[in-house]
């Protein structure tokens, strides 16, 4: 968990560095570059690449592209450890989500920790001196964070009728097209270094997946998943260090009680 939350933390790192390139040419190569691990990986194990649940597939897919170009973009209006702590919150409203939808029970307690975790996105709304683009910023960051949560109900819907690999490999070909297409009217033809940046995207972000994907299977959930926001803090130490990014204690105590209101919800759930 811990070399996965590294993997994503570089993910977010490049796609701030790379402010040339429009979001949905960075989603293009994002998607791109994962595309090298799963059709292979899905032609060597002589896996369907069509899958069973296209439909359900396909929406998972567009969901998963906005909440990723909302993601992308906000990291260009907000410090990168203000819209990961965002995108974060969206097991919340995937269980709200799966309350209505999948008539799944939430426990009294995780409506508090939920409350804990709001009162820190609220902290964060204000803290920018532009609060125009402070604010932009942390709808784009709150969409993803819906749109994440969206994706959540969808994988639950697919189930295990189809391979894990089949429902990323849809994502990644669903996102190179559209990315592609949307990206057409304003291309920027990579040079030197960038096209190592653009290409090395779609590597980190396949091996943060397949990390995590590991470490929720050899360990316990409430001990492994908390991990995951450690994602958080590489971010902000890296944004301090490299992009110079300023936070305040304010801005601080909202991440903190993010973290804090999502892993205790963690903890608490029942296998």
């Amino acid at each position: 968990m811990v070399i996965s939350a590294l993997a994503f933390t570089f993910l977010n790192v490049f796609v701030k560095s790379l402010n040339n390139f429009s979001v949905y040419q960075i989603v293009f190569f994002r998607a791109l570059g994962s595309l090298f691990f799963t059709i292979p990986y899905l032609l060597k194990n002589k896996i369907s690449l069509l899958g069973n649940k296209r439909g359900l597939m396909i929406m998972r897919s567009i969901v998963g592209l906005i909440s990723m170009s909302a993601f992308f973009l906000s990291i260009k209006y907000i410090a990168m450890g203000t819209a990961v702590s965002l995108r974060y919150i969206a097991p919340i409203f995937a269980t709200i989500f799966a309350l209505f939808v999948l008539k799944e029970k939430i426990r009294p307690v995780q409506w508090l920790f939920f409350g804990i975790a709001f009162t820190g996105v609220l902290i964060l709304k204000g803290f920018d001196d532009d609060t125009e683009i402070q604010f932009l910023g942390v709808i784009l960051a709150l969409t993803s964070a819906v749109f994440a949560g969206l994706v959540y109900i969808f994988i639950r819907k697919i189930g295990s009728a189809d391979h894990p690999v089949v429902i990323v490999n849809y994502f990644m070909m669903v996102s190179v097209i559209i990315g592609g297409l949307l990206s057409i009217k304003n291309w920027v033809h990579p040079v030197g270094k960038e096209w190592l940046v653009l290409m090395s995207l779609g590597v980190f972000g396949y091996f943060a997946q397949l990390y995590m994907t590991k470490a929720m299977q050899v360990g316990e959930t409430n001990q492994i998943a908390p991990l995951k926001y450690l994602e958080v803090i590489f971010t902000i130490l890296i944004g301090l260090i490299w992009f110079k990014e300023v936070y305040t204690l304010w801005s601080l105590l909202g991440v903190v009680l993010i973290v804090l209101g999502l892993t205790l919800n963690v903890l608490t759930k029942k296998k």
